[in-house]
């Protein structure tokens, strides 16, 4: 059966970014992830994690400034000293929360540049952070993002972030699978999961189109729970859907697998 975290930054909106540790704890989570939970000091969202009795599943490393259109500094050539000292602060939260992943955002990449380079860099800054993370027992991933939420995403798809671990000098690195993204770039979910889980250490879910909760939209997910059992993945399912202003309507679903 598959296991479901919520994630922290998507759901539980009627509430303040503290209290959803509660509310997920409620209604009956044993995970969470988020996506930046840096606004806030590390030993408060540890003790909020301790009193929930929560897993921290994972969280991205600092994504430079999203106020100038940056989503992740690893693939800039020039912004080396920058990223390590970013990979540094995320190990600081992941060592605190006890968070045993960590996906390094590649960043976008300009139009019209050499693809290469930042790719080489990329490669070169993911080697770096699976080491320094390795220390901590802490795995680095990498995720295809779709370009219609995050135009100009270096990694695209499950077969450039396959690739991108192929390449890699370290076996701590492995890949997050996001449903959303990967049907919105590639579709063929089925063959296209089947032919990579070997990478794959993480997985989220939302509808299409929309982020929408898992029961709406376009794809057949209790198909693809089957599937995800079938294949014989272990992690979890980082729910990384927005639920409105009813968490317990929004996890309708959910009732089947034990939550909401």
């Amino acid at each position: 059966m598959p296991k479901f975290a919520a994630n922290l930054t998507w759901m539980f909106h009627e509430c303040d970014f503290l209290d959803r540790f509660t509310v997920a704890r409620k209604l009956n989570f044993e995970a969470v992830e988020c996506q930046f939970p840096y606004a806030w000091n590390h030993s408060i969202l540890a003790q909020r994690q301790a009193d929930s009795q929560l897993q921290m599943v994972m969280f991205n490393t600092p994504p430079g400034n999203m106020d100038e259109g940056e989503y992740g500094i690893a693939a800039l050539p020039g912004r080396e000293r920058e990223f390590k000292q970013s990979v540094l602060r995320a190990l600081l939260y992941a060592e605190a929360l006890n968070c045993k992943m960590l996906h390094v955002l590649a960043g976008i990449t300009p139009r019209h540049q050499d693809k290469d380079r930042y790719c080489s860099t990329y490669l070169s800054n993911l080697n770096w952070a699976a080491e320094e993370c390795e220390k901590s027992n802490v795995t680095v991933l990498v995720e295809p993002i779709n370009t219609f939420e995050r135009p100009g995403y270096m990694i695209t798809t499950t077969a450039e972030a396959a690739n991108m671990i192929r390449q890699a000098d370290s076996t701590n690195v492995a890949m997050q699978y996001d449903f959303h993204n990967a049907q919105l770039m590639e579709g063929n979910l089925t063959a296209v999961l089947a032919s990579n889980v070997e990478y794959i250490r993480h997985m989220q879910i939302a509808g299409v189109p929309g982020r929408t909760p898992p029961d709406r939209g376009e794809m057949n997910y209790q198909y693809l729970f089957e599937l995800v059992d079938k294949l014989g993945y272990q992690g979890w399912l980082g729910c990384e859907f927005q639920t409105g202003d009813s968490s317990t309507e929004a996890l309708s679903w959910a009732r089947n697998y034990g939550i909401g």
